[in-house]
């Protein structure tokens, strides 16, 4: 398997990811209460071992560009943590006031997760257009030395 075919395989995955984000975000618009929060911590689960995973990812990165990706996404997964503890302080608040300022302030994050979300399939496209311009490069390289 080529770099170039990882490439693919890995974008397509996102896909599927963002597709089955979709269809969940969709169907909890029209859940109960206790639906939401199983829903919601079944995703804080994903999450948690999602950070655990990126925290690992730093700890055996062997180059600093792969360090800071699996940082960004370990700080990225802590960030969502925040939002857990605020669906939680949520839940303990009965005045209505309040409930509206947390649901701007809920909307606010999630419209924030979005746009980082985009900027990072913005920065991965570049980067994956980068990485295989260098191996196409590189090849060239190889080649034209072979045929001295």
């Amino acid at each position: 398997m080529t770099q170039h075919t990882d490439f693919y395989r890995r974008l397509e995955a996102l896909q599927q990811r963002v597709a089955k984000v979709t269809s969940a975000v969709q169907t909890a618009a029209s859940e109960s209460d206790a639906q939401l929060k199983e829903r919601i911590d079944q995703a804080q689960a994903d999450l948690d071992q999602s950070v655990q995973d990126a925290r690992q990812e730093v700890s055996e990165a062997a180059d600093d560009a792969r360090a800071k990706w699996a940082q960004l996404k370990a700080d990225a997964a802590a960030k969502m943590s925040d939002v857990k503890a605020n669906i939680d302080k949520r839940t303990r608040q009965v005045d209505a006031k309040v409930a509206a300022n947390d649901a701007d302030w809920a909307e606010a994050d999630a419209a924030e997760a979005l746009d980082f979300a985009d900027w990072a399939v913005e920065n991965a496209q570049l980067a994956i257009l980068d990485a295989i311009h260098a191996r196409a490069y590189a090849v060239k390289l190889a080649e034209a030395a072979d045929t001295l």
